[in-house]
């Protein structure tokens, strides 16, 4: 373990009850930290290409995340909540700080992920659905990837200068990159929307002891890998195999961490 310095930190964690968002809650408590477990029960979507556990993991609430950080001594609570509604925000913070105090780490991983595509194809490659690019798709990503995370910020924001805090951590999940992400254009348009953001909160907020990154996973088993997904990792000369949750958590603790403190404005990419 490093010294993090993290004891005593409240975090604020979105779309935590699974994936990297359980594995950093997890990660964040183990270092000291009251974690905040935000997430949303999605509907399932019933697609063969996807394993059976992915429905499951998707529609179930934060009650084992927050057991399990209980039970190793640490301290949570979670909330249920929408992100596509714009009174969320400010509604999370309120109830994260009643609970735990002031947030002093956000962590925007909750997405609104889904494929659409401006081809005609009705499968991916992996064989998975595709839906056209339309107003829902664009509007469903967008709510929750882009407009979601820049309200949390702002409420970060506003909240840590009006306490007259000087230690604040930003940290968000994206994807795609400058080459667009064929297949999941909304999803790829939406984090590179969302990266613009934390970039510039990176800028405006470092006088108030604020960092802002970004991290970029390499494919990770959240339970949407199958058969066809891990062997194209597999043969890929770019990615180092298909990660854990719990290492892009281990980055994500480390940009909190103490020894993260000079690094800030970043897109750091995993592999």
């Amino acid at each position: 373990m490093i010294d993090t310095r993290l004891s005593g930190k409240v975090a604020l964690v979105t779309g935590a009850n699974q994936g990297i968002g359980a594995a950093t809650a997890i990660a964040l408590a183990a270092e000291g930290v009251s974690v905040f477990v935000t997430y949303k029960r999605l509907a399932p979507l019933h697609d063969p290409a996807h394993p059976a556990v992915y429905d499951q993991v998707r529609g179930g609430d934060a009650g084992e995340v927050v057991g399990r950080i209980r039970a190793a001594g640490g301290t949570a609570e979670s909330a249920e909540a929408d992100l596509a509604d714009p009174e969320t925000p400010k509604a999370l913070f309120d109830q994260a700080e009643k609970a735990l105090g002031p947030v002093d780490i956000l962590v925007n991983n909750a997405s609104g992920w889904l494929s659409d595509t401006f081809s005609p194809s009705a499968r991916d490659g992996f064989g998975r659905a595709l839906r056209p690019v339309d107003a829902e798709t664009h509007d469903r990503q967008f709510a929750v990837d882009v407009r979601a995370p820049a309200l949390l910020i702002a409420e970060f924001a506003r909240r840590h200068v009006e306490r007259g805090a000087s230690w604040g951590r930003i940290i968000g999940l994206t994807s795609g990159g400058p080459g667009g992400f064929p297949t999941e254009v909304s999803y790829g348009a939406a984090k590179a929307a969302q990266e613009n953001y934390t970039m510039s909160a990176a800028h405006e907020l470092r006088a108030y002891g604020v960092t802002a990154n970004m991290v970029h996973p390499p494919v990770t088993d959240t339970g949407w890998i199958n058969d066809e997904v891990e062997k194209s990792v597999a043969d890929s000369s770019v990615f180092l195999g298909v990660a854990q949750p719990e290492e892009v958590a281990e980055v994500i603790t480390f940009l909190a961490s103490h020894q993260g403190r000079r690094v800030t404005g970043q897109i750091v990419r995993m592999y």
